[in-house]
């Protein structure tokens, strides 16, 4: 049978709308499907990255603590005998701090990691005055009764070594 143009017209909208309905359905499925999957892997990244800065942040936190600890050492070797544990020091020489026995004390001897991780060193400086008796950086006069001490240390992050140091004067007290 033949169809009248305006039945067949109808016939092939009809049918057009309904293939396209069911098109736009699996589109939007594709679509949808795609986006949460991009929301999964972007708040898998941010836990990642958040999880990343935690650590990091974890390592600087002990870096300064093991810093403060240095600091603490050197001034209780000070208190104990500027003479007998500080005055020897060589300048400008690393030193690492070794408890043994219940005390501490200054090695030129490197020691291991700390926590398998933490390398911490001590560094003795001279101390320059100039007449006033200020400390200068250059062309003073070297006080033997004065020293610079700076405590560093250093650790891996993220295949770099990322470090910390403080710097402070001690001074024959005693």
């Amino acid at each position: 049978k033949k169809l009248r143009s305006d039945q067949a017209r109808n016939f092939s909208i009809s049918q057009f709308l309904h293939f396209s309905q069911r098109g736009f359905g699996m589109i939007e499925a594709v679509v949808g499907t795609a986006l949460i999957t991009m929301f999964l892997f972007a708040i898998a990244e941010v836990g990642r990255l958040g999880s990343r800065v935690i650590d990091n942040a974890g390592f600087r936190l002990q870096a300064a603590f093991l810093i403060e600890e240095g600091v603490d050492v050197v001034r209780g070797a000070r208190d104990a005998g500027w003479a007998a544990n500080i005055a020897p020091l060589a300048l400008d020489t690393d030193y690492w701090l070794n408890f043994s026995g219940g005390v501490w004390a200054l090695t030129a001897t490197p020691r291991p990691f700390i926590d398998g991780r933490f390398d911490r060193r001590v560094r003795v400086s001279a101390v320059l005055r100039d007449a006033s008796d200020d400390i200068v950086p250059t062309g003073g006069t070297t006080d033997i009764n004065s020293k610079r001490i700076t405590v560093s240390v250093a650790w891996l992050e993220r295949g770099t070594t990322a470090t910390s140091a403080v710097s402070t004067y001690i001074m024959n007290l005693f």
